[in-house]
């Protein structure tokens, strides 16, 4: 049996109150590891905004620890004020980043602590706030490792496997979902072969996916996006495994934009495309993806990505940063209760309640 992987923290709280946030800033890998320290609301905002901090449930751990840095100063003694400083804070991160539901959850479930625990002194109440943040996050890690030992039952030692962008440690708050379902088949003694799609236009499959497989030991080897329908079609890949932004109760699944082609391309090669998320990553109040709002970001980071510029001045750009892979491309969600398969809305509603 391979030794555990034990990854650095994505993120954490630093320090009792006041404190502050440390995360790794995912904006400079793999070139250079950088930890930063966000003491305010509005520099984690921006955090998550420019993705130094990325992935559904890391998203959702930092909007929790974010509600905390923007009442943690508070000179509020009664409850009224207290909660309307909440959710001035609860509302400004939530502009953040408009598809993972995550970020959503995570603030909804901080306003709830608060309301119901109204009745507690204005700094008890912020050290209760506090505690939920951190549980949170240890709930995540929990997730994450029952997750990954689910979906390690899928796999076969020597399988092949690809996956698209990052939905390893540091999208999580340690291990990972999709990368977490290939940590612990590692740790069982099990050979995969990883094929990390390169993930363009950010490069969070190279930047990122690459970075944390390799740290772990793990052989992966990174292409180019285009060349996924190549190494399906050679018979290198034996299964597809990746993360989520968003779940719709009927299964249509929100992830980095690119993952749709991979699960049509998987499909027509017969290669089974699975979702790894955890529950909190459902929306039930949506009944197909085509509610789930899509981010459109710069156009920069396709005309101008890292610095340099590589299309035409003035050009028109399109730059979803999501898209969603309809349910009947997908084999399976993985999540930390069990695999749904087949994903139907009832088999979702059923695992989620």
């Amino acid at each position: 049996m391979e030794g555990i992987f034990v990854p650095i923290p994505t993120i954490e709280w630093e320090g009792g109150l006041p404190g502050c946030v440390r995360l790794i800033d995912q904006t400079l890998l793999p070139t250079e590891f950088k930890q930063i320290h966000c003491a305010d609301v509005e520099s984690l905002w921006e955090a998550i905004q420019v993705l130094r901090v990325r992935g559904a449930p890391a998203i959702g751990i930092a909007a929790a620890m974010g509600t905390v840095l923007g009442i943690q100063g508070s000179e509020a003694t009664a409850f009224d004020h207290f909660r309307e400083e909440l959710e001035v804070a609860a509302r400004y991160l939530a502009t953040a980043r408009p598809t993972a539901v995550n970020l959503f959850w995570a603030l909804d479930r901080m306003r709830r602590v608060a309301d119901g625990n109204r009745h507690l002194p204005v700094p008890q109440l912020k050290q209760r706030l506090l505690d939920e943040a951190l549980a949170i996050a240890e709930e995540d890690r929990r997730i994450c490792r029952a997750l990954g030992r689910h979906g390690a039952a899928l796999t076969k030692d020597g399988d092949g496997v690809l996956t698209h962008c990052n939905a390893g440690g540091l999208a999580t708050a340690d291990y990972g979902t999709a990368l977490g379902v290939l940590y612990a088949a590692h740790e069982q003694g099990k050979r995969l072969r990883v094929f990390a799609d390169e993930t363009r236009p950010l490069l969070q499959g190279a930047r990122l996916t690459a970075w944390e497989l390799q740290q772990a030991g793990i052989d992966v080897t990174l292409i180019c996006d285009s060349m996924a329908a190549v190494v399906m079609r050679q018979g290198k890949v034996n299964l597809v495994i990746v993360g989520a932004d968003r779940i719709a109760a009927n299964g249509d699944t929100a992830n980095k934009i690119g993952t749709y082609g991979v699960a049509v391309l998987a499909q027509s090669h017969g290669v089974p495309f699975y979702v790894a998320a955890p529950v909190s990553t459902f929306d039930l109040t949506l009944p197909s993806g085509e509610g789930i709002p899509i981010e459109e970001r710069k156009p920069e980071e396709i005309t101008n990505g890292f610095g340099r510029r590589t299309a035409p001045r003035g050009i028109r750009v399109y730059n979803p940063a999501f898209d969603v892979t309809p349910a009947r491309y997908i084999a399976g969600i993985i999540t930390e209760r069990g695999i749904i398969s087949p994903v139907t809305e009832a088999a979702i509603r059923a695992l989620c309640h």
